[in-house]
């Protein structure tokens, strides 16, 4: 069972047509939609959360060394329909980081392969939980 530290969640409120609202325990919300305007659709924030997620853990391990001159993810899958349904193929993430010249730089750059292979291989919760095909448990509660 998970105890409250654990247990991670987010609200979401419909706000108009196609259009919702995300947020958090914080007081952080996140406006995002159907695809129909500018608004990050929800596949496009399942891609944002993996690219996140690994950079927040390689920019910490990395900048240890070296403050990033430049530090860019990007990160893309192909949307599959098949006898499965609606999925996202295999998910392609690419860094690209730039450290400043010198001793410590150069000791941030060798730590980056080894950063990236932690992230993905266990320290990013969600592309660990993607990769591990959580179930996800729907359930209504009836409202009035």
């Amino acid at each position: 069972m998970a105890t409250s530290d654990a247990h991670r969640s987010v609200s979401l409120t419909r706000t108009s047509s196609g259009r919702y609202v995300a947020a958090n325990a914080r007081g952080g919300e996140l406006a995002f939609g159907s695809g129909a305007d500018d608004d990050f659709t929800p596949v496009e924030l399942l891609l944002a959360a993996i690219a996140g997620c690994s950079a927040v853990d390689v920019d910490i391990l990395t900048t240890r060394r070296a403050e990033p001159e430049t530090f860019d993810v990007t990160v893309g899958a192909e949307k599959v329909r098949d006898d499965q349904g609606n999925h996202l193929g295999p998910v392609d993430m690419v860094f690209r980081v730039r450290f400043p010249e010198g001793d410590d730089g150069d000791a941030a750059r060798d730590l980056l392969p080894d950063a990236v292979r932690k992230s993905h291989d266990r320290l990013c919760t969600v592309s660990r939980t993607v990769e591990l095909s959580a179930p996800v448990r729907v359930h209504i509660e009836s409202g009035h």
